[in-house]
């Protein structure tokens, strides 16, 4: 039986985990950030692998047939990590990427390439909805001309913004939530990071209706040479490709 190896965490991957199951053998790995993951159908693994050199050897020990890379788009480093342990494993690696968001009409956005640069976007900016993740908010902790609402799963930990409050939840999110978030904080600027998807996209909307503008930062690119595919169902071709 094939053994796919899903670097996993985010809903597509527990997707694919549920398609390949159990007529695959599936290994999820998750990183282990979140204190109470939602964990996969099938094996599940939690926590590092050293690096490109140890998830080589884990691919290996465990005769892996593919691995996909179906982290969040942008978890840049375990996705270079897994680009370099497919070539030395010598097994196929494909990435699985929700497609990113696209402003429409009446959208007020500004885009930056990184953290830092939306933490410079936002000085003076007055109410900052920030909902990048309690991971990044050390880009933020010099930022002391601004107030933070901070969205996240867990509770964050310092360095982090002198002004700030913490608003602690999960997706996927409404637009009714997101519109009372806007206006009971009296938000004057949404930063978020492109992430693409449905579970995250209704502050988008909320923001538009309320016209406040917002910060996106743009992805990272996937590794050259690492197809992607851009749902479970192209992955799922991609497995039934004579690949093994």
């Amino acid at each position: 039986m094939p053994h796919v190896l899903i670097l996993g965490g985010t809903t597509e991957a527990r997707s694919l985990a549920e398609a390949l199951h159990p007529h695959v053998r599936v290994t999820s790995s998750l990183a282990g950030r979140v204190a109470a993951p939602r964990l996969p159908v099938g094996e599940v693994r939690i926590g590092g692998f050293g690096g490109a050199e140890g998830m080589a050897e884990w691919v290996c020990e465990h005769a892996v047939s593919a691995v996909i890379d179906a982290t969040h788009p942008f978890a840049e480093t375990i996705s270079f990590n897994a680009a370099r342990a497919a070539a030395t494993a010598h097994v196929p690696l494909l990435a699985l990427r929700r497609p990113g968001w696209v402003p429409g009409v009446g959208d007020d956005w500004r885009e930056v390439a990184s953290l830092e640069e939306a933490a410079e976007a936002v000085r003076g900016a007055g109410r900052v909805f920030l909902t990048t993740g309690r991971m990044g908010l050390a880009a933020f902790a010099h930022v002391d001309d601004a107030h933070f609402l901070v969205r996240s799963v867990d509770a964050p930990e310092p360095p982090f913004p002198p002004r700030m409050e913490v608003l602690l939840d999960r997706g996927p999110f409404t637009l009714d939530a997101e519109r009372a978030v806007l206006a009971d904080h009296a938000i004057d600027v949404l930063v978020t990071k492109d992430s693409g998807g449905a579970a995250t996209s209704p502050k988008l909307t909320a923001a538009r209706e309320a016209g406040v503008p917002v910060v996106v930062v743009r992805r990272p690119p996937v590794p050259d040479g690492v197809p992607v595919a851009t749902t479970v169902e192209e992955a799922v071709t991609w497995l039934n490709a004579p690949i093994f």
